[in-house]
């Protein structure tokens, strides 16, 4: 696991393996990276929204519970986004196939299942409020 962190941070490791690929695969690998990168953000921008500006809710500490949530699945995929850009840019430079990932899919149930647990929450605000 060390290892593994220690080649996010020391880029002379990284060119080290293997051969220069051309640069557009390299650029393209750090796009996506990027693209990661800004979703973990905009998760953790979403949990300090939510713990500063939703109001109370019924279930006692749900607005903390939904804060919280972002906040450490935002934080997960920054660091799943760094570990992924290393582990395919050794790939392209070794000419090997490329990590295989089911983080995204991961990420997409658990960002549909929050939603729909937001939209109960809502709905029972709705219905309790009347």
């Amino acid at each position: 696991m060390w290892q593994a962190i220690r080649r996010w941070f020391d880029p002379s490791e990284l060119r080290s393996v293997g051969t220069a690929p051309d640069y557009r695969f390299s650029l393209a690998n750090e796009r996506t990276f990027l693209a990661w990168l800004r979703t973990g953000l905009a998760l953790i921008a979403g949990g300090l929204a939510a713990a500063q500006f939703l109001p109370p809710t019924p279930v006692h500490h749900l607005r903390e519970a939904i804060a919280v949530a972002l906040l450490l699945l935002g934080g997960a995929v920054a660091v799943r986004a760094v570990d992924h850009w290393a582990r395919t840019e050794r790939a392209i430079r070794l000419g090997e196939e490329l990590p295989a990932s089911r983080f995204p899919a991961v990420l997409a149930l658990i960002v549909g299942l929050g939603a729909l647990l937001l939209v109960f929450a809502v709905l029972a605000r709705g219905v309790g409020g009347r």
